[in-house]
């Protein structure tokens, strides 16, 4: 019971995560104020971390993989859940806390044509961050959090699909036409 829990908290904040991450890549993260006297500019998650989208999506593809496959590459895919949610922490943090101009930078240019770290550092008047960042940090905590889980009680989890894996037993005797419909029905072959 205990393990079952487990598995489905886990491959549930995992699914979370990958679900928050990637509905905020598409939302605004950062608000450039310019100091030309512009229009402040929006800047999106997946413009301030070019990555957010492709790790999501990769939290997204670990459960799944969670779901289907044994111990042992259980503990791989779990790893990997912990890395990629350790990378997106650090991310984005550096956009929490230093609000660094290279994640605006290409929204400049492209709103203003001008390139160069110090061209663009003259027309940055400020920069502020949305809610977005700080919901995509709770993301990267459950999937830090879901990942450990996994990794810890991945030994445990009953293995799916097992009526899949017996093998069929031969039979012994004749077979009649009502017992061979049944056979088919459990996906043996009555002729062997």
């Amino acid at each position: 019971m205990l393990a079952r829990r487990a598995k489905s908290t886990s491959l549930l904040l995992i699914l979370l995560a990958g679900g928050l991450g990637i509905l905020s890549s598409t939302q605004t993260w950062l608000v450039v104020d310019r100091a030309d006297g512009g229009e402040a500019l929006d800047v999106a998650g997946n413009a301030a971390v070019p990555v957010l989208a492709p790790l999501s999506l990769t939290a997204l593809a670990v459960v799944a993989a969670l779901a289907l496959v044994g111990p042992v590459l259980r503990r791989v895919f779990a790893a990997i859940a912990v890395v990629v949610a350790g990378l997106l922490l650090v991310l984005t943090l550096r956009i929490l806390l230093q609000h660094p101009l290279d994640a605006v930078a290409p929204a400049l240019t492209k709103a203003t044509g001008l390139a160069g770290d110090t061209a663009l550092t003259a027309l940055v008047h400020g920069i502020a961050t949305t809610v977005w960042p700080w919901l995509a940090l709770v993301a990267w905590i459950l999937l830090l959090l879901g990942g450990l889980l996994a990794l810890v009680t991945a030994g445990r989890w009953r293995n799916g699909g097992r009526r899949y894996r017996t093998a069929p037993t031969p039979h012994e005797g004749p077979v009649d036409a009502v017992e061979s419909w049944d056979e088919l029905s459990r996906g043996t072959d009555p002729t062997r």
